[in-house]
């Protein structure tokens, strides 16, 4: 399969997810702020949820780059993937009507962390295809913030049950900490591309 194609799909399902989430901001029935009151969890958990979207959309955007061809071990765990992310829409959902009660606190960084260990699992699909030497298995070789993501949502998910106000915030500090690219992939495209 051509990687576009993959890429192209993968597209379409994260700006659907975002449209769902979106969905979900429901328009007050009254024209003054106090009426934005009742809103406010449910925005807080759509805009933390908007960000990790567009984090991943943008990670997966160079990881599909260093890609030299896609295969089928690539294909599954592009889906596997996208399984976690098409989950987000529901569980920001619940925690923001919930008010970030501690399920669906924990629940969230559940999916959070699902996420993360199926984006690693792509990440090694294209490196196995692409070979131990080639540039994209170079650039992923020192992914301290990959690894210490997966901790952090697992950290975050038990915070929830004992005070989810703590959960949210590891889990923003994550958002934050992929909030500074990564610019190691896209270096390795970069220097792997033809001049001139």
């Amino acid at each position: 399969m051509d990687k576009n194609r993959l890429e192209a799909f993968s597209d379409g399902v994260l700006a659907i997810i975002i449209t769902i989430m979106v969905l979900e901001l429901k328009v007050p029935h009254g024209a003054d702020l106090a009426a934005l009151e009742p809103l406010l969890p449910v925005f807080l958990s759509y805009v933390l949820s908007f960000v990790y979207v567009g984090i991943y959309w943008n990670n997966h955007h160079h990881l599909l780059k260093a890609a030299h061809r896609v295969d089928g071990a690539i294909m599954w765990a592009n889906l596997h993937l996208l399984f976690w992310l098409s989950l987000l829409p529901f569980v920001t959902g619940w925690m923001g009507e919930n008010h970030f009660t501690p399920l669906p606190s924990a629940v969230y960084g559940a999916v959070l962390l699902a996420a993360a260990i199926a984006y690693k699992i792509l990440q090694h699909a294209i490196v196995r295809r692409s070979g131990a030497d080639a540039r994209v298995a170079a650039s992923l070789r020192h992914d301290w913030k990959g690894r210490l993501s997966p901790l952090l949502y697992a950290c975050g998910t038990g915070a929830s049950f004992w005070r989810p106000w703590l959960g949210g915030c590891i889990y923003v500090l994550v958002a934050l900490m992929w909030l500074i690219p990564d610019r190691r992939i896209e270096r390795a495209v970069t220097d792997a591309e033809p001049h001139g």
